[in-house]
């Protein structure tokens, strides 16, 4: 194994917490986090499925936005929602995520292999303290997770074949995807993210110093 590639929403970040204190910000209801992340998977579907060519997770989390302000009945200027979308570019570390990379940096190359596009990935990086050696993912594919071609392309990108790298994730579906390309997987388990019985990954972690161990 040469390299480890993250999942960021739920694996790196508390995005939870964060979008919580970021729609109590503009006055909107927590509650507004949880449902704007369930229009996640089903924007990133519609890139996914040819619907819609391919825009970024701000464009896609921008849509999502507009849709549950409408079933919530509340409304917002366009400026806010901007600055709004721009909070999945400041969400905090799970608190092992920072201490663990570092040491992990020290073994493997690390990089996301998130669905945030680069621009968001690095923002997101500057402000948790996230020291990746590389920025890769759903952008360098045009195409979003578990499309093959997202860890394909990230692990093509470093030089290095599919065995050598291991992916990083809370989510199954993650993991099954990286595993059917030919990656190593490892399951950590994340508050909220994916209860239940652990993918039968080839390392499963409490946090990212268990998984250094």
């Amino acid at each position: 194994m040469r390299a480890l590639l993250f999942d960021v929403f739920g694996t790196c970040v508390d995005w939870r917490t964060s979008m919580m204190r970021e729609a109590e910000r503009f006055g909107l209801p927590p509650q507004l986090a949880v449902a704007w992340r369930d229009e996640y998977q089903p924007q990133l579907e519609t890139v996914r499925s040819g619907q819609r060519p391919w825009v970024n997770l701000d464009v896609l989390h921008e849509i999502g936005l507009n849709r549950v302000l409408r079933a919530m009945d509340l409304t917002l200027p366009k400026a806010d929602r901007v600055e709004l979308v721009r909070g999945w570019h400041r969400l905090d570390p799970w608190p092992d995520v920072v201490a663990g990379l570092t040491r992990l940096k020290e073994t493997f190359i690390i990089a996301p292999c998130s669905n945030g596009h680069i621009a968001q990935s690095v923002n997101l990086a500057k402000f948790a303290k996230l020291p990746w050696d590389a920025i890769l993912g759903a952008e360098i594919a045009h195409a979003y997770k578990p499309d093959p071609r997202v860890y394909r392309e990230s692990v093509y990108a470093l030089g290095l074949e599919p065995d050598e790298v291991c992916m990083v994730a809370a989510h199954r579906d993650d993991l099954r995807a990286a595993a059917a390309v030919g990656l190593q997987t490892a399951f950590v388990e994340r508050f909220g993210e994916d209860p239940g019985p652990p993918f039968d990954a080839d390392f499963v972690a409490h946090d990212f110093e268990e998984l250094l161990r």
